[in-house]
């Protein structure tokens, strides 16, 4: 079973850049079984697919967001920290990391593992 944790700041001012990472265990980032994904609920909306990694360290955007959107990862430390620029209060959210079977999904489906979310605001 696959733990997953986020961590990073609850409130970022406008234009700066969010960074959040997440720390699992129970497997490896560099095996082929998940897509290594951020995730998003802004209040009062769905959930929105960010962007994910993978085994081999490739990544994949949401076109909205891919210019302000990077996503690395730690190998060492079983992390994968997501990047988002120039914030709005728009970036609003609960953000969630996740280990998914399929590309790119926000149903939360067995065999899947997501973490519990954290708050974040954008505001000054």
């Amino acid at each position: 079973q696959v733990q997953l944790q986020e961590s990073g700041p609850g409130l970022v001012k406008p234009s700066q850049t969010l960074s959040l990472t997440c720390t699992f265990s129970g497997d490896s980032i560099t095996t082929r079984n998940y897509y290594w994904s951020w995730i998003r609920q802004p209040p009062g909306k769905g959930l929105e697919w960010m962007g994910a990694i993978n085994y081999s360290g490739s990544t994949w955007y949401r076109p909205s967001l891919k210019s302000r959107t990077s996503i690395s990862r730690d190998t060492s430390k079983n992390q994968f920290t997501l990047h988002l620029s120039s914030v709005t209060p728009e970036d609003t959210a609960v953000y969630y990391c996740a280990a998914v079977r399929e590309f790119a999904t926000t149903t939360r489906r067995d065999g899947d593992y997501w973490g519990q979310g954290t708050q974040v605001t954008v505001s000054s």
